[in-house]
C-alpha cells in the first residue's frame, strides 16, 4: 500500500507529457533539402556552443552535411572514418553508387568505415544519436540519414575504488562509462549467457541504462519484475544509480536498503553467477544488484579469496561489530539510568565518580556525543583527502578530551562513542540504518531502560523479517530458514564444501560445482 502511494506521488508520468508537447504523438521526418535540415538542426541546437555541422561535396558531386557534437565525438574519428571517406568516395570508383536514388543506403555499405553505421529517419532518433557521441550524416535529397560510431569524450580510466577496499583480490573498479563497466564484467564472465539488455530512462537525460544477467542461471520472473519497475519509472532525469535505487526498491519507506550496490566487477560477477541480475547506469561506477539480502552486509569479496577459517572468524567479529555500534551507547544508557545495581559495585564507584557533577543526563550526554560524532564523519568524507583524516583524529582528541575536561561528558562515555565509532566503519554498507537504529535505542534506552532496548529490537527485527527483495526474504536463509543456505552465512564454508548455489534465489542451475567425470555432484 505504501508503495503505491509512494509510487504514484514521485512516478508522474512526465515523459508522455514530454513526448505529446515535443512530437505531438508523432516522430518528425527528417527533411529531404539539406536547407530545411540546417534550419531544424540550429532551432533544436539553438544557443549550444558544442554543436558543429560541415557541409560536404563527395568526390561524385553528392551534397552531404556532417554534424557532431563536440566532446562527446573524437575529431580523430570524425576526420579518420566519415569526412574522409566521404572526400574521397568519386576517387574510390564509388562514383556511380552514390549518384544513384538511394545515396544513404550506398555511403553506408561503400562508403563509411565506421564499425557502427546506422539508419535513422526520425529527426528525434538521430538527434538522440549524436547526443550519445555519433556523427550524423545528412544527404540531399533524402529523408533519411546517418549515425556513424565516433564517441570518444573524457573518462576517468580504471582505478582502484574507495569503497570496497580489499587487500588480497582485484582492485579494478567500476567507471562513469557503461561500456566500459560492460567490458569488465565481460572480462570476467566471458560466456554468451551472460546478457545486456539496453534501455534509456528519464525524458530530459536520456540515460542509459543496462539489465545484466546469466540467462541459464536467473529467475525469469526476477528479471522480468526488474523489467516492468524500471519500465514505470517516468522521471524526466536520471542522473545517478541511487536515482533508480530508490524508485524500484520494495520498501521506499523502509530505512534499510533492499536494493545492493558495488563498485568493483569482482562482486557484481560473483552476484551474477549466483543468479542475480545486475542494473548499470551510464554515468556512475556503482552498480545495483537485486535481490539483495541482510547477510550481505557482513559479506565481502576477500572472504572467498581467504582461508575459511579466518574469513569465518572475521564475518563473526563484522556481526558484533554491527551489535555493537547499535546497542553499546543505549545499553549504557539503561546500566545508569535504570539498573544501576546490574554493574560490580567498583565498576558503579567508578562511574559515578566520572559523572560526578555533570550537568546532562545520561541519554543527553550520549546523545550529544552521537551528533559530534557523525558530524566529524561528514566533514572527513567532504573534505579534501590530505586533511580529511586530520580533522577526524585531531577533531576527535581534541573535542573529547576538551568535554571531558569541562565537565560535559564522563571520560567513560568518550570511551563508549570511540568504540561505537570504530565498530561502525567495519559494518559501512549499513552506515546510514545503523546511525538511525542507534538513535532509536537511545530514545527507548531512555524510556524504559532493558525493557525499552528489548522492545526496539523486537520490533526492529520484526520489521526486517518482513521485507523483500524482488520477491526473496530479506533475512533469508536465516527466516525463513534454509539449511543448505547456512554454509555462505555469518559462517564461510570451504569453496569445496559449498556444491549449491544459494536456493533463495531461485535459480535455473543450483549445482555451481562438477564433478571430475563431467557430471554434476549429486
Amino acid at each position: 500500500m505504501f508503495r503505491k502511494i509512494y509510487r504514484k506521488i514521485i512516478c508522474r508520468d512526465l515523459k508522455s507529457q514530454t513526448d505529446e508537447k515535443t512530437t505531438g504523438g508523432t516522430k518528425e521526418p527528417i527533411p529531404d533539402s539539406l536547407g530545411q535540415v540546417k534550419q531544424r538542426l540550429a532551432e533544436v541546437f539553438s544557443c549550444c556552443a558544442d554543436f558543429a555541422t560541415r557541409e560536404v561535396e563527395s568526390g561524385c558531386g553528392a551534397v552531404l552535411l556532417v554534424a557532431y557534437i563536440k566532446g562527446l565525438a573524437q575529431n580523430d574519428a570524425i576526420d579518420r572514418s566519415v569526412i574522409k571517406p566521404l572526400l574521397s568516395a568519386g576517387k574510390s570508383g564509388s562514383a556511380e553508387r552514390i549518384n544513384r536514388a538511394d545515396a544513404i543506403e550506398m555511403l553506408r555499405d561503400h562508403v563509411l568505415i565506421s564499425c557502427e553505421v546506422e539508419e535513422y529517419d526520425a529527426l528525434s532518433d538521430i538527434i538522440n544519436q549524436m547526443l550519445l557521441g555519433k556523427t550524423a550524416v545528412f544527404a540531399d535529397g533524402s529523408r533519411r540519414a546517418l549515425a556513424a560510431s565516433t564517441t570518444g569524450f573524457e573518462a576517468r580510466g580504471v582505478e582502484q575504488p574507495d569503497t570496497n577496499v580489499v587487500v588480497r583480490g582485484p582492485r579494478e573498479g567500476f567507471t562513469e562509462v557503461l561500456t566500459t563497466n560492460l567490458s569488465l564484467l565481460r572480462r570476467k564472465i566471458r560466456n554468451p549467457e551472460l546478457k545486456f539488455e539496453m534501455i534509456k530512462l528519464g525524458s530530459r537525460t536520456n540515460t542509459a541504462v543496462c539489465i545484466s544477467y546469466i540467462n541459464n542461471l536467473v529467475n525469469g520472473e526476477t528479471v522480468q519484475t526488474v523489467r516492468d519497475r524500471l519500465n514505470k519509472i517516468n522521471m524526466d532525469s536520471i542522473l545517478e544509480s541511487g536515482y533508480i535505487e530508490e524508485m524500484i526498491e520494495d520498501a521506499p519507506l523502509s530505512i534499510f536498503a533492499t536494493v545492493g550496490n558495488a563498485e568493483k566487477p569482482d562482486i557484481v560477477a560473483a552476484k551474477l553467477l549466483e543468479g542475480r541480475v545486475a542494473i548499470l547506469c551510464d554515468g556512475t561506477p556503482f552498480v545495483l544488484t537485486v535481490p539483495y539480502l541482510f547477510i550481505e552486509t557482513i559479506q565481502v569479496s576477500e572472504d572467498y579469496y581467504s582461508r575459511p577459517y579466518y574469513s569465518s572468524f572475521v564475518r563473526l567479529l563484522r556481526l558484533v561489530a554491527l551489535i555493537i555500534t547499535t546497542v553499546v551507547p543505549a545499553l549504557y544508557v539503561a546500566l545508569i539510568s535504570f539498573h544501576q545495581d546490574m554493574l560490580p559495585t567498583e565498576l558503579m564507584i567508578r562511574i559515578g565518580a566520572s559523572r560526578e557533577g555533570l550537568p546532562f543526563s545520561a541519554f543527553v550526554e550520549s546523545l550529544m556525543m552521537v551528533v559530534i560524532f557523525e558530524l566529524l564523519r561528514e566533514a572527513g568524507v567532504r573534505m579534501p583527502k590530505s586533511v580529511g583524516q586530520a580533522v577526524n583524529i585531531v577533531g576527535a582528541l581534541v573535542i573529547g578530551q576538551a568535554a571531558v575536561d569541562a565537565g560535559l561528558v564522563s571520560d567513560i562515555m568518550v570511551i563508549i562513542i570511540a568504540i561505537t565509532a570504530i565498530s561502525s566503519f567495519i559494518v559501512n554498507p549499513m552506515t546510514g540504518a545503523t546511525t538511525l537504529v542507534r538513535i532509536a535505542m537511545l530514545a527507548a534506552a531512555s524510556l524504559l531502560g532493558l525493557m525499552g532496548i528489548g522492545l526496539a529490537v523486537t520490533a526492529i527485527f520484526t520489521h526486517m523479517c518482513s521485507l523483500s527483495s524482488f520477491g526473496v526474504p530479506y533475512m533469508s536463509p536465516v527466516s525463513p530458514l534454509t539449511v543448505s543456505d547456512l554454509k555462505d552465512t555469518i559462517v564461510r564454508a570451504p569453496l569445496w564444501a559449498m556444491l549449491k548455489r544459494p536456493k533463495v534465489n531461485r535459480m535455473q542451475d543450483e549445482y555451481r560445482m562438477q564433478s571430475d567425470k563431467g557430471k554434476r555432484q549429486p
